[in-house]
C-alpha cells in the first residue's frame, strides 16, 4: 500500500520497514499495520490539530502538567503557539500514560516508542493472528463475562492507584485477545486529583464496562464498583489489591442548604475583610 505522509519519516529512518495495512481511523488518529524487522506492530497516526477541535477536550486537560509556565499561559491564550503546545502534550500524554499503565501491570498494548509524533505498540490479535475485535463485537457465557469484568475492574483500580481516569472507557476501546480484555485509547486520560470531572468520568467508565458485561451476566447491572472504589481513592485507602465487593450504600441524607449559603457568605466576608486590609496597608505606605 501507498506510505501514509505520517509513517515517511520513520521508513526514512528505518525504524519501519513497511506499512502492511491501515487498521482503523478515527477522529484523533489512524492506526497501520506495520513490519517492524521480524515483528508486526501497530502505528497510532495523530491527525493534524486543523482536523480536529479542541473544545470536546477541554474537560479532560484539567490538571495537566506541561513544560512550563509560558506554555501553560499560551496554552490558556489560545495562540497559536499555545495551540501547537496543547497539540504536543495531547500526544504527550497517551504516550507518558502508556508507559506508566504498561510497568503498573495495567493490561495495555506494550509501547515500543514514539517517533516523529507516531506511537508504535502492540499489535493486539486474537487466537488466528487477526486483529482483536472489540468488547462490543463479541459474545460471552456468564462466567466469561464476569471474569472479564473483575479483570476491567482490576485494571481501572490499578489506573487511579497511579492518580489516572481513563475517561472514556467503554466496549469501543477494550479489545479481546486471547488471554483476556485489552484496554486502548489513551490520549484523553486525565488527573485523578487534578481534574474536577475525574469522579464522574470515572463512574461513567465503570458504568460504560458494568453495562456492556451485563447484557451477558445480568447481575452485574446492580453492582457499584466505580462508586466503592473512588470512596476509598478519596480516604486514601485504595490500593491494587484493595478487595472490593461492588456493593455501595449511598448517602441519601438531604444536603443542609442553608449552612452551605452561611460557609459562602463567611468566606465573602472574609475576603472583603482582606481586600480593605491590603488596600489600607497600600494607602499607608
Amino acid at each position: 500500500m501507498k506510505t501514509p505522509k505520517g509513517l515517511q519519516p520513520l521508513i526514512d529512518d528505518g525504524i519501519v520497514d513497511e506499512v502492511l495495512r491501515p487498521l482503523k481511523s478515527g477522529k484523533e488518529a489512524s492506526v497501520y499495520v506495520v513490519r517492524c524487522g521480524s515483528e508486526v506492530l501497530c502505528a497510532k497516526v495523530y491527525k493534524d490539530m486543523a482536523q480536529r477541535s479542541f473544545q470536546a477536550r477541554v474537560v479532560y486537560q484539567e490538571g495537566r502538567k506541561v513544560r512550563g509556565s509560558r506554555q501553560q499561559r499560551a496554552m490558556g491564550k489560545a495562540t497559536k503557539f499555545g495551540k501547537r503546545e496543547a497539540e504536543t502534550a495531547w500526544k504527550n500524554t497517551e504516550v507518558d500514560a502508556l508507559y506508566r499503565l504498561a510497568e503498573a501491570g495495567v493490561t495495555v498494548p506494550r509501547p515500543h516508542g514514539h517517533f516523529h509524533g507516531v506511537l508504535l505498540m502492540d499489535l493486539v490479535t486474537d487466537a488466528d493472528g487477526h486483529s482483536a475485535p472489540r468488547l462490543g463485537e463479541v459474545e460471552l457465557e456468564p462466567d466469561q463475562a464476569r471474569d472479564y469484568h473483575a479483570r476491567l475492574v482490576r485494571d481501572v483500580v490499578r489506573m487511579l492507584c497511579l492518580g489516572l481516569v481513563h475517561g472514556d472507557l467503554s466496549e469501543y476501546n477494550v479489545l479481546v485477545a486471547p488471554d483476556g480484555p485489552v484496554l486502548i485509547d489513551f490520549p484523553q486520560v486525565l488527573s485523578a486529583a487534578g481534574n474536577n470531572a475525574a469522579r464522574a468520568l470515572l463512574l461513567r467508565d465503570v458504568h460504560n464496562v458494568r453495562d456492556s458485561l451485563a447484557r451477558f451476566a445480568p447481575e452485574l447491572s446492580a453492582s457499584h464498583y466505580g462508586e466503592e472504589m473512588w470512596a476509598l481513592y478519596e480516604k486514601g485507602d485504595l490500593r491494587p489489591d484493595s478487595v472490593l465487593t461492588g456493593h455501595f450504600v449511598f448517602d441519601e441524607r438531604e444536603a443542609d442548604v442553608d449552612a452551605v449559603l452561611y460557609s459562602i457568605e463567611d468566606a465573602r466576608q472574609e475576603a472583603v475583610i482582606r481586600q480593605q486590609g491590603r488596600e489600607a496597608a497600600e494607602q499607608q505606605d
